[in-house]
């Protein structure tokens, strides 16, 4: 199902969004209680969010430090990375590259500055050296690579702001 540019989100849907992006573990009488609607309004609600698309996947954030424990800390690292030619093609061969590799949390075109911000998860420094080599330095059209490694990690959320006051 496409989003209809008629369609409006109203307060039920907002809240059940919001709600979702906090805890998507909740049980459907658990969502419906919180917003006020019997079960199978919430469960039918649901469902055409998700139909429309809005609600993108649902996954399980694990906690890094209580992870590091088990498999040691891991290497945040914030990258930026600069093509010689930035023509549309140029531009989707690396996005793709950098999507099809694991550790790249995330992938941003920005402009203007450079062409790439990356997010990377890796083990180590040696896992980061090794990426770097199969995507950085094996490109003969990456131009330039900032690598910003982190150190303390002082907020991370992946929900987004709503407008909960909007009107019916």
């Amino acid at each position: 199902m496409q989003i209809d540019e008629k369609y409006k989100l109203d307060a039920i849907d907002l809240r059940l969004l919001d709600l979702l992006q906090q805890d998507a573990s909740l049980s459907q009488q658990a969502l419906a209680a919180k917003v006020h609607v019997s079960p199978p309004t919430c469960l039918r609600r649901v469902q055409r969010l998700r139909a429309l698309g809005l609600i993108e996947r649902q996954v399980a954030i694990l906690a890094p430090e209580r992870l590091a424990a088990l498999q040691g800390h891991g290497l945040a690292c914030i990258v930026e990375v600069s093509l010689e030619r930035q023509g549309a093609e140029q531009l989707d061969a690396f996005e793709a590259r950098a999507v099809a590799e694991e550790c790249v949390q995330q992938c941003w075109r920005v402009a203007p500055g450079p062409d790439f911000i990356l997010v990377v998860h890796t083990r180590d420094m040696p896992g980061y050296q090794a990426l770097a080599q199969r995507l950085f330095t094996s490109d003969a059209n990456v131009r330039n690579v900032r690598a910003f490694f982190a150190t303390k990690r002082a907020k991370f959320d992946t929900k987004l702001p709503l407008s909960l006051d909007t009107p019916a």
